[in-house]
């Protein structure tokens, strides 16, 4: 039988631990990002539809089911671009989802600034997730103040999971402050 020197097993140790992936606890979630943006008009507005995906974890959702709301912030700032000249800000918006769980009811609530504070209720995490995540027909600005062939650039940032417990508990749970993700700056230029 041959015998392996100490050095020679921990280099055939290390190749074999080299060649496996990571295990779970360190493997990174992917970063939440803005997705599917559209612009389009209707009759009398300029209307943004839009989505944010993968931007629940699991420290979120188990956060959710044991009572801590979940605030998705949403920053819109649409901007006349002028060349030679600094561009106009037109409107600065900030739109917020807020996701609850009533435990004794087993059913999500989503609260949503942009229909009038509208409380939508649901019994499937998934279709809670699908309405956090969703801007649907938001009314950006009147068509009329709008100037024909003109170049414009919409910018659209998402703050998830905005500690919302209070007085100051978010110090008593710490796992909370892992929930204040950002994306980055997405912007659209486009011609009205």
């Amino acid at each position: 039988m041959m015998k392996l020197s100490y050095g020679a097993f921990i280099l055939i140790l290390t190749l074999a631990l080299l060649g496996q992936s990571p295990p779970k606890s360190f493997a990174k979630e992917p970063e939440p990002n803005i997705t599917d943006i559209i612009i389009t008009t209707s009759e009398s507005h300029l209307l943004l539809y839009s989505s944010v995906k993968d931007c629940f974890n699991k420290e979120m959702l188990t956060g959710v089911r044991n009572g801590i709301p979940v605030t998705f912030t949403f920053w819109i700032t649409l901007e006349q671009i002028k060349r030679n000249w600094p561009d106009t800000t037109l409107v600065k918006q900030t739109l917020t989802h807020t996701l609850t769980y009533d435990t004794l009811k087993e059913k999500y609530s989503i609260e949503i600034l942009e229909r009038n504070n509208q409380k939508i209720i649901v019994d499937s995490p998934e279709k809670a997730m699908e309405l956090m995540a969703e801007l649907s027909g938001i009314k950006i600005i009147e068509r009329e103040k709008l100037t024909p062939d003109s170049p414009y650039a919409l910018h659209i940032k998402v703050k998830l999971a905005e500690k919302t417990l209070p007085l100051n508990m978010h110090y008593i749970v710490p796992f909370i402050s892992l929930w204040n993700i950002e994306t980055d700056w997405r912007t659209i230029e486009f011609r009205y």
